[in-house]
């Protein structure tokens, strides 16, 4: 997609599936590579976009973009699900070429807007959002389809 001082911003594929638990692992999620693999192949099949940050070794970085239209709005909402960048390239402008492209993107699949959902805890993240253009938009409830156990 874009390239910057040996940084490629690409499309992600399940051959991906290693490098991206990795991601997973250092920001304290334990995926396997079998579980992983399965769930790039599935995004693949849903309206968005699934983008790496690549360098020559695993990945740097990754941003997972989705899409939807919505009977509240002319057009189509987006949300990013997945910002993952690896602690040793942070600080570097990594994030921010990721959401480039993933605003791109959302915006040639018809979007209105972009959001993402931040973790009181995360302060990072706050911090990042009001740097690159977010704005706060109230509150999210979250309610579990199935039992856990």
């Amino acid at each position: 997609m874009s390239n910057r001082y040996g940084l490629a911003i690409r499309a992600a594929h399940p051959s991906d599936a290693e490098g991206v638990a990795a991601l997973f692992a250092s920001a304290g999620a334990s995926v396997t590579r079998e579980a992983m693999a399965a769930r790039l192949a599935a995004s693949l099949d849903q309206p968005g976009a699934l983008l790496l940050a690549d360098e020559w070794g695993p990945p740097a970085g990754l941003i997972a973009a989705h899409w939807r239209s919505v009977l509240t709005a002319d057009l189509k909402q987006g949300t990013i699900s997945t910002l993952l960048v690896a602690p040793e390239r942070r600080r570097n402008g990594i994030a921010r070429l990721l959401l480039k492209a993933a605003s791109q993107a959302a915006r040639t699949a018809g979007c209105g807007e972009l959001s993402l959902d931040v973790p009181p805890e995360a302060s990072d993240l706050r911090a990042f959002c009001e740097a690159t253009g977010f704005a706060p938009a109230g509150a999210r409830f979250v309610r579990a389809l199935r039992k856990r156990g």
